[in-house]
């Protein structure tokens, strides 16, 4: 496979006919640190597509380390199945765990990996025992446990900064549409109706969806209105590439501000977003929560407490990227890339 150029360190691909799945691994940087990322495992449309996501996923993730001020480079892994992870069966799934640590080790700790997409913490327990370039094992295993409440809570964090800056009062009474119910977009939904939104949610997930707006008496809209419901607040939290410049040009929202990665098709939304006044808390930034929960206690031996409280400054991390770009004219996403190559060059 002729793969096209990176500003990355290095990207592993590996085939295994066996089991039919593509083992992509993207180091993007390793200035701060050994590099980190999850390991997203899902059916791509050609192992092409599975490359541009790795690398992608990667770069955003030496952003977050480097704005989260955390001694870690990005890094991710993807595992291209061949089918959906329910129809593989254990054994095969079991299969491409043990393939997946073996690529690991030969990094030889350059790069560890966690959950993300697709994996879970008791994925985390099964590579742990195969290599130690690992995070977020359960707690029955040693490990933190999940990441998505602090992914949720970093979340929330960057909305409450973004209705600062869109001029609300705060969260009470706003519209806050939440796109994408799993864990985190769960948790998300609950700390916005405990501040009293007014709660909008859709997932690809009918049963799921019902289940989480019965709970928090939250009205349902179908997936395709996420981009056309008018709201104050937007918080994607399934997967990239909801926002191109085209969407960006009719948003009907105030704020956006979510957990999903490469929210942006393209660079160029983000400047739409900047000229029609909608306040963009960048995803790198915005969604560092899960990160600082894994490298805080795995890495640097924080407290639950301690990783909380960090987790909450996103929001005051937030409030000072809003400023910059106002000051210098520039999109949220240009002021937060700017705080990270100060952080990557020694400057912050």
């Amino acid at each position: 496979m002729a793969l096209p150029e990176w500003d990355g360190e290095l990207t592993s691909v590996r085939y295994d006919r066996g089991t039919g799945a593509w083992f992509v691994i993207g180091v993007h940087s390793t200035r701060l640190g050994p590099a980190s990322g999850g390991t997203r495992a899902m059916v791509y449309p050609s192992p092409g597509d599975a490359v541009a996501d790795a690398r992608r996923l990667a770069g955003a993730m030496t952003l977050k380390m480097a704005v989260a001020g955390l001694p870690m480079g990005g890094g991710k892994s993807v595992i291209a199945l061949p089918a959906p992870r329910a129809e593989l069966g254990e054994a095969t799934w079991r299969r491409i765990l043990e393939i997946h640590a073996a690529n690991l080790e030969l990094l030889g700790g350059n790069y560890t990996t966690g959950p993300d997409v697709g994996t879970c913490s008791a994925d985390m327990d099964v590579l742990a025992g195969l290599t130690p370039h690992v995070f977020g094992r359960s707690v029955a295993a040693g490990g933190p446990g999940s990441s998505g409440p602090m992914t949720a809570l970093g979340v929330f964090a960057a909305i409450r900064a973004g209705v600062a800056e869109a001029g609300f009062d705060g969260i009470d009474g706003l519209r806050v549409l939440v796109q994408g119910l799993g864990a985190v977009g769960a948790d998300v939904a609950r700390l916005a109706a405990d501040a009293g939104a007014k709660l909008i949610v859709t997932d690809v997930d009918p049963a799921r969806c019902a289940a989480v707006a019965d709970e928090l008496g939250a009205e349902v809209v179908g997936t395709g209105a996420v981009t056309t419901r008018e709201c104050d607040v937007l918080v994607p939290c399934a997967t990239g590439g909801l926002i191109t410049a085209e969407v960006a040009e009719t948003l009907p929202t105030a704020v956006v501000a979510g957990a999903a990665n490469n929210l942006l098709a393209d660079p160029y939304a983000a400047e739409v977003l900047r000229r029609r006044g909608i306040v963009h808390a960048p995803d790198f930034v915005a969604n560092a929560g899960g990160a600082i929960h894994l490298v805080g206690r795995e890495v640097l031996g924080w407290s639950a407490d301690a990783v909380a409280d960090r987790t909450r400054a996103i929001g005051d991390t937030l409030t000072g990227v809003f400023a910059d770009a106002r000051t210098h004219g520039t999109t949220t996403v240009t002021a937060a890339q700017e705080l990270a190559a100060r952080t990557l060059t020694g400057e912050h």
